[in-house]
């Protein structure tokens, strides 16, 4: 769904870096995998062909933050 992001906070030695990979377009999606030491995060359409993948080793990933799009829900909460 549009507004899918992932931050990922790196270790690159004597500071941390951040990357970002978001859903560009409405119907896309950002999976994650961790798979033989390697952490993949990728941009996915509706029909799973992959657009755009980030790979960091996995020793070297010290925060994967997966944010979904905001729901209404909140905004309804705080009106009642």
């Amino acid at each position: 769904m549009k507004g899918d992001r992932v931050e990922i906070v790196v270790d690159a030695g004597d500071t941390t870096r951040t990357y970002e990979v978001v859903a560009t377009r409405a119907g896309r999606r950002v999976e994650t995998a961790v798979r033989r030491g390697v952490v993949e995060v990728s941009e996915v359409t509706r029909s799973g062909s992959v657009v755009r993948t980030a790979r960091f080793m996995a020793t070297r990933v010290l925060a994967l933050v997966e944010q979904p799009i905001p729901t209404g829900d909140a905004e309804d909460e705080e009106r009642a």
